[in-house]
């Protein structure tokens, strides 16, 4: 948020709130240009805590978004995947995309799943 890409992340943003809540809009945009300013600031100071909280605070924001309008998911989708991940360097562009998992397991079987690394040890 503290990059030149700034204003095309931030026109997004709004974009969306906009489609659900268009009364919020204002304070939308205040708030994104306070988020500007304390991100900005966290990384003069190399305070790579605040700009993740700060990162936590609008991922909290956009489920909420999406949960008062499950019908803007493919347009979040589209949002964070072409335009906001572009913006990020190349180390911090992490997707994570949809994970199911199913398992039937009957009589002494043992069932063992995970979205990621796994580690088992029995004796």
């Amino acid at each position: 948020m503290a990059t030149d890409a700034w204003q095309h992340a931030r026109d997004s943003a709004v974009a969306l709130w906009r489609r659900v809540h268009p009364d919020r809009v204002p304070a939308v945009e205040a708030e994104l240009a306070e988020v500007r300013a304390e991100v900005i600031a966290a990384r003069e100071e190399g305070d790579v805590q605040v700009e993740g909280e700060l990162a936590t605070d609008w991922q909290r924001r956009l489920r909420r978004l999406l949960r008062d309008d499950p019908s803007l998911e493919i347009e979040l989708r589209r949002v964070l995947d072409q335009e906001w991940n572009p913006l990020l360097a190349p180390a911090e562009q992490v997707r994570i995309g949809q994970v199911q998992l199913n398992a039937t397991a009957s009589g002494q079987a043992r069932v063992y799943q995970a979205g990621g690394n796994q580690t088992i040890r029995e004796a």
